[in-house]
């Protein structure tokens, strides 16, 4: 499986991405994960990303040119089977949509910033919004972050023991029984 996502601070997955499980499947070549800087897209010679919103309002959006371009030259190397946007009005992330994308070949993830991004991205490319809950983060780091790890355990071969994924909290939509290791 291959994961591309798409921020404005690419350094943020450094660490997550760099230990444990994500690591295991990384090394395994199960899973591929590329980072892309949106202002590596941006045409301006600052690099900017953000702009006021058209009609006005409050804070900044994330501008349509840097994000189009970079989801453009992504889907000119290889189709997408989702291309998710993590949005706070998204629908909720749960275990179910877990295993549902862990079906897929190519993910491609765009982190949301500031006040949001250009209506059109949504309208162009954008096949899912998803929230990971109902509270405000800086950005959609986080969120793909989250993502990718519950994702990336789903995936055959990445668990030593793949029945494992099977019996974790809230498969079937029910938490697990507890699992004592010694007598209370």
């Amino acid at each position: 499986m291959r994961f591309d996502i798409l921020t404005i601070f690419p350094e943020m997955f450094d660490s997550p991405f760099n230990y444990s499980i994500i690591k295991r499947a990384v090394n395994k070549g199960i899973v591929e994960i590329y980072i892309h800087n949106i202002r590596d897209f941006s045409t301006n010679k600052h690099k900017s990303v953000d702009d006021y919103p058209y009609g006005g309002g409050s804070g900044m959006v994330m501008m349509i040119e840097p994000i189009a371009l970079a989801i453009k030259k992504l889907m000119a190397e290889r189709k997408y089977d989702e291309i998710i946007y993590t949005s706070p009005d998204g629908k909720p992330y749960n275990q179910s949509t877990a295993n549902f994308l862990s079906t897929f070949n190519n993910i491609l993830i765009l982190c949301g910033h500031y006040k949001g991004i250009d209506e059109r991205i949504r309208e162009m490319f954008i096949t899912q919004e998803i929230s990971i809950g109902d509270y405000v983060l800086s950005g959609g780091e986080i969120a793909a972050m989250i993502m990718v790890d519950s994702i990336i355990r789903l995936i055959p071969g990445v668990l030593n023991d793949e029945t494992s994924a099977l019996s974790d909290s809230f498969q079937d939509n029910i938490l697990s029984p507890p699992v004592y290791t010694r007598p209370l």
